[in-house]
């Protein structure tokens, strides 16, 4: 069984020393373990120390794509490489290269096909008393919105089993973190948590820049993830509320009609069609974006195994 690791960077060159000499070299269950970098546009030396330090694969990206470009990237050269399991971690050593073993254990051990690090998000001196906050409530929404029971969904410390890393997709261009979560939990992917350490912070985070950005791009991407994976849910509640609404104000317009106080309510009459109307639209909408993922969720399908073929030659070559 091979590992592989995977560090996903952006002129790390000072901190990827200190994370990579953290990693393990030895797993029980594991016959191999491999490392590897993705160079997001990187403008330091951070290619010739990971060389100098023995990483066996570098991904090169030559303009900044990003995070979740930079993971996709990865674990494409990952499956080619063999991997049967790829860890995600970070370049700047926020994680404990130790607590590696206990993600990938339930992989070995054939529990789950995606274990994700849980952080002590409330004991981490670093984050502020709102940023703690803002986590659990991400988290929450995400556990909502995937049917999954994952306590610290934007945690990037991460395993995948060969069969998982095969079928994600991202198409988001901010974080991988909520929406394969959110996918996963749609495709009935076993998922496990396991508690983990952090070490203390050595630089700011560099995925945004503001809490205001931070909350703005983590909601508009679990809100298009919720609309890709259960459109018909997300369409057919909003279609619902805004029909019930516009019933309300035409019952109200029909009391006051029958008792011959109906003058001067005609607003309500409009306002009440329009509502309905609107909500009897809405669902439509959510019936054909239905259909629509059922087309996509075929076409994942046929990804997967195309992926499979190609990947599995690889490996066999």
């Amino acid at each position: 069984m091979k590992l592989i690791i995977q560090i996903p960077c952006l002129n790390e060159a000072e901190t990827l020393e200190i994370a990579l000499n953290d990693l393990p070299k030895k797993i029980d269950g594991v016959d191999e373990i491999e490392y590897l970098i993705i160079n997001d546009g990187s403008t330091d030396n951070r290619v010739e120390v990971a060389k100098k330090w023995g990483v066996h694969h570098v991904v090169t990206l030559k303009k900044k794509k990003r995070l979740a470009k930079g993971f996709m990237g990865g674990l494409d050269a990952c499956l080619r490489a063999g991997a049967d399991i790829v860890v995600n971690t970070d370049a700047d050593n926020q994680y404990c290269g130790a607590d590696i073993e206990k993600l990938v254990r339930p992989i070995i051990e054939g529990r789950a096909d995606i274990v994700i690090g849980e952080r002590p998000i409330d004991d981490t001196e670093h984050f502020s008393p709102l940023k703690k906050k803002l986590q659990h409530i991400g988290s929450w929404t995400v556990r909502v919105a995937s049917n999954s029971q994952i306590p610290d969904a934007p945690s990037g410390f991460r395993a995948y089993s060969r069969e998982a890393a095969m079928r994600m997709n991202v198409v988001n261009q901010y974080t991988y973190t909520l929406e394969t979560i959110i996918q996963a939990g749609h495709d009935k992917i076993p998922m496990e948590s396991v508690p983990i350490r952090t070490n203390p912070e050595l630089r700011k985070s560099r995925l945004f820049h503001s809490m205001f950005g931070y909350v703005k791009k983590s909601m508009v991407t679990i809100i298009r993830s919720f609309m890709m994976y259960k459109p018909l849910k997300f369409f057919g509640s909003i279609g619902i509320i805004l029909f019930l609404i516009g019933l309300i104000i035409g019952i109200r317009y029909l009391v006051f009609f029958f008792t011959g106080g109906a003058t001067g309510h005609i607003q309500s009459l409009i306002l009440s069609s329009t509502l309905m109307m609107l909500g009897c639209m809405t669902g439509i909408i959510g019936l054909q974006a239905d259909i629509i993922a059922a087309n996509r969720k075929i076409l994942e399908d046929v990804q997967y195994h195309v992926r499979k073929l190609d990947y599995d030659l690889e490996k066999d070559n």
